[in-house]
């Protein structure tokens, strides 16, 4: 079997990415401070491979083949996938910081249920039909707008959306409409509405676009650094879900994933310019991986996980945890990395940054929480 490089991997590597956020004259008083994009990384990534804790005596014993031996020293506790050779730069210049032993408070291990969750942000799996981002949006009266055939539920507000497929196929950016017009005169107006949306795309200047990752991180950055741009976007990665063979280096099923992410937010980076310096990008994962390796030399769903945050709104770096331990007495039910930190809060911090919006709204408003604590402080001071 060949052997991929990197860039070939992520060439072939699919991703999908979403727009939202454009703020209209005369429905947005004032366009907020910053742009705010969410990574969703779909399967449950390893934070404990991701961000190893080198510095707790239990992490060797429990899982010996998915910790990288040549792991990037963050401080005398945390490490780095090597992996992450964008990222690591990033916190070398104070425009990125880590969040350990977190994850939304739910612990079914469900892919369905937590899939839901980390992007409604209810107070229970598919308890709601609007996600944390598409309400937060809506606070800030920001319509959203998706690049892919369906809007994900993370960005879905109460107010009308719209979406567009980029395509990858040569000259599908200068279709004639004609037989389009036709299809839209024989329809109700309400029909004939969207046969119009599709007409004006079908021609939109730079609707092609690479499928890759990188390509799309960078012109998701280069769309929301228009002075009218969106002012939040989302790109999935799925495959994160490695029940065997998940390996601990550059090369392994996990390490691979990771290289993809890196190259998103190197990819941001690069399409948003100047506009780097207001912009927040978290990840989110719908729970962690167990602490002990299964047999067969991977992990199954666990809770506790690390996210990753990147941006110049970011001016130093952090590791920011409040560390549980990997003891088996301090796992969550003998197997988990506890989560000792609600990332709905982590979310909320990211949004009060990009949109404006005072905490206990996002709290009341986009989360559900009133009491939902505080964390902005330990992130953007």
């Amino acid at each position: 079997m060949p052997k991929f490089t990197r860039r070939e991997f992520l060439q072939a590597s699919g991703a999908s990415l979403f727009l939202a956020g454009l703020p209209l004259p005369g429905f947005t008083k004032d366009k907020p401070p910053g742009t705010i994009s969410v990574i969703m990384l779909e399967g449950g990534m390893d934070g404990l491979t991701a961000v190893p804790p080198f510095g707790d005596p239990n992490l060797f014993k429990m899982r010996k083949s998915l910790t990288p031996e040549n792991y990037l020293k963050l401080n005398s506790f945390f490490g780095l996938h090597p992996s992450f050779k964008y990222f690591s730069g990033l916190l070398a210049k104070n425009n990125a910081s880590v969040v350990h032993a977190t994850n939304f408070p739910y612990t079914k291990r469900s892919h369905f249920e937590g899939q839901n969750l980390m992007q409604g942000g209810g107070l229970s799996p598919f308890a709601e039909t609007t996600g944390w981002l598409g309400r937060a949006l809506d606070l800030a009266k920001t319509p959203g707008r998706s690049m892919s055939l369906d809007m994900p539920l993370l960005l879905r507000g109460a107010h009308e959306n719209d979406n567009f497929f980029p395509a990858s196929i040569r000259n599908s950016g200068s279709l004639t409409t004609d037989l389009i017009n036709m299809i839209s005169n024989a329809h109700s107006e309400e029909g004939s509405s969207v046969f119009n949306k599709v007409s004006k795309k079908s021609t939109q200047k730079d609707s092609v676009v690479p499928r890759d990752p990188a390509s799309l991180a960078k012109y998701a950055g280069k769309a929301m650094a228009m002075k009218n741009g969106p002012l939040s976007s989302v790109i999935k990665v799925d495959q994160f879900d490695t029940h065997a063979s998940q390996g601990a280096d550059e090369y392994g099923r996990h390490g691979e994933r990771l290289a993809i992410v890196d190259d998103i937010i190197a990819g941001y980076k690069e399409g948003l310019g100047e506009a780097w310096d207001r912009s927040i990008i978290l990840t989110l994962t719908e729970f962690g991986r167990t602490v002990k390796e299964n047999g067969t030399w991977g992990t199954d769903h666990g809770w506790g996980s690390a996210a990753l945050l990147a941006g110049g709104a970011i001016t130093k770096s952090r590791v920011i945890s409040k560390w549980p331990g990997l003891a088996e007495r301090d796992l969550f039910e003998n197997r988990d990395l506890v989560s000792t930190i609600d990332y709905r809060s982590v979310c909320a911090a990211c949004i009060e940054n990009a949109l404006g919006l005072d905490h206990d709204l996002i709290a009341e408003k986009v989360f559900y929480t009133p009491k939902l604590p505080r964390v902005y402080d330990f992130i953007f001071s």
